[in-house]
């Protein structure tokens, strides 16, 4: 007995679970058969391969996917084209959404305007393109008049695909017109009619060959090759160049031309020059013509003394483990080294004194001075000094030692001499042994020297 009730109820189960899925599977065989009649497209914008768009009055644009997945532009010329304004039009129309049905059976096109402008995008597997024809805008909701050339119904499309449709030739095209990557660039050389610089990569650090020999500021030097990296085209004046292409934009004799010095030797060269207020420009791997920004020219314009490092030491103030400073016959030094505390293991800023004794120190005091010389900036340079007696440097009055162990480097030496102060007391010159040149600062920072050891011990706070 127990037997057949369970079997009748196991039966009961399987023809409720089977009505639920059926009941499921036929919600969503009309949930998507309903989405599908929403849509008047409905493929994925990955498998377009091509896209034509015409325009009433306008010439016909068309794009292609070359064999790398790149856009490029085949018609009304051939160029490459920007990718993300191609895919972004293949996206709009892959799965476009109808708003309303106007009418299934239209019989008079006109009556919409249709087709004002016209776009076929060709799927991948299909012989034949999803061919939309566009006619007029609706005045109360700005959605546009639409029919697809393969069926009978007009309607209403949302009105974000307007913008694709008004996009002009120059909006698709491929604006980049130097790639290269600013790590990449070995040597920079800019030439103008008032000065001629170079820079040449060493390691981490950018320096100045010419007209000067110094250290350059990696930011300026970086921030140039960014901005002539991200250059684009604000239009294309000349698509294939000829010698009397550039006489005619006085390219000839240009008023700027940069060269860069790539891996394996490899050069490119730009040129610029301003014609009727505006910057022309080309360069060697490209047969175009074009107008850029005008801002370039301010970043080429710079006067060498903005392209020197104004820092006296280039280093980070927490990668510093150490510091001496040698005043007359006193010398003060400070280590960083890892102590246990409470348990745990901590860096520790230690007073180094006579027979290796070591006390705590004073870390804000330390760590003050060592800010300070970390931002201590150039007033002016001295290049080529005859004499370093003539400035106070044959027998300083200060000498600074910094040991600086950068992340996944070397431990390093920074050997700093400071001359005397200026009568007035608010200038002091200084060299970094490094370096060849000598530097004129402000010397508000020789209040941070210890006068003793005990200036850096630390001491406790007692109430």
């Amino acid at each position: 007995m127990k037997f057949k009730t369970t079997l009748i109820l196991l039966l009961v189960f399987i023809i409720l679970l089977a009505g639920v899925v059926f009941i499921e599977h036929t919600s969503n065989k009309a949930k998507e058969k309903k989405e599908k009649e929403e849509k008047l497209t409905d493929f994925k914008a990955a498998e377009v391969e091509k896209i034509s768009l015409k325009a009433e009055g306008q010439e016909t644009i068309t794009l292609q996917k070359d064999e790398k997945g790149n856009w490029q532009i085949i018609e009304p010329l051939v160029a490459e084209a920007d990718n993300y304004e191609a895919n972004s039009l293949a996206e709009n129309f892959a799965s476009l959404r109808i708003e309303h049905v106007v009418e299934n059976q239209a019989t008079d096109l006109k009556a919409y305007e249709i087709p004002k402008k016209e776009i076929s995008l060709w799927v991948k597997g299909q012989k034949e393109p999803v061919k939309i024809l566009i006619g007029m805008e609706n005045p109360l909701d700005s959605t546009l008049y639409a029919k697809r050339a393969d069926q009978a119904k007009v309607v209403l499309l949302p009105s974000y695909i307007k913008y694709s449709l008004d996009k002009k030739l120059f909006d698709l095209r491929n604006k980049e017109i130097l790639k290269f990557e600013t790590k990449e660039v070995q040597a920079i050389e800019v030439k103008s009619k008032d000065l001629t610089w170079k820079a040449s990569r060493k390691g981490d650090s950018w320096i100045l060959v010419q007209p000067v020999e110094a250290l350059a500021s990696n930011y300026q030097i970086d921030n140039l090759l960014d901005n002539l990296s991200r250059l684009k085209a604000k239009n294309f004046v000349v698509e294939e160049k000829k010698p009397e292409d550039l006489k005619s934009f006085g390219l000839d004799q240009p008023e700027f031309t940069v060269n860069l010095t790539l891996p394996e030797s490899k050069e490119l060269v730009f040129q610029l020059t301003k014609k009727n207020d505006k910057v022309i420009a080309t360069n060697s791997i490209s047969k175009k013509i074009i107008e850029v920004d005008s801002q370039i020219i301010n970043d080429l314009n710079k006067k060498i003394n903005d392209l020197r490092e104004k820092k006296v030491a280039v280093f980070n103030s927490w990668e510093v483990i150490g510091i001496t400073i040698k005043q007359q016959d006193k010398v003060i030094a400070a280590a960083k080294e890892k102590i246990k505390e409470k348990g745990q293991e901590q860096e520790k800023w230690l007073v180094l004194g006579e027979a290796n004794k070591k006390e705590p120190a004073d870390e804000s005091k330390i760590e003050s001075l060592i800010r300070k010389l970390e931002y201590l900036e150039a007033i002016e340079f001295i290049d080529r000094p005859a004499n370093l007696s003539d400035f106070g440097l044959d027998n300083p009055r200060v000498k600074i030692t910094l040991k600086v162990k950068p992340q996944d480097k070397e431990e390093k030496e920074i050997h700093l001499l400071v001359g005397q102060e200026t009568p007035d007391k608010k200038q002091v010159i200084i060299k970094n042994n490094e370096l060849s040149y000598l530097f004129r600062v402000d010397s508000s920072f020789l209040t941070e020297l210890p006068a003793k050891p005990e200036d850096w011990k630390y001491v406790e706070n007692k109430k």
